[in-house]
């Protein structure tokens, strides 16, 4: 999967947890991207936009 163009983001709530954090680039078509922010030159995780906000979705239900 190509992720040339991918412009990542981290959570405001990423702050102060030790550099544990996940970086989201949503703004590819077709396709949200997901890596680790320590490496960002590794892999990436790629989900279908329904999938990602339904994962997001029952996230926000838990907290």
């Amino acid at each position: 999967m190509e992720l040339n163009g991918a412009r990542w983001r981290k959570s405001s709530r990423s702050s102060g947890n030790g550099g544990n954090c996940v970086e989201v680039a949503d703004n590819l078509p077709g396709v949200v991207a997901v890596r680790d922010s320590k490496d960002p030159t590794g892999p990436a995780l790629a989900f279908a936009p329904a999938a990602w906000r339904a994962f997001v979705s029952r996230l926000a239900r838990r907290a």
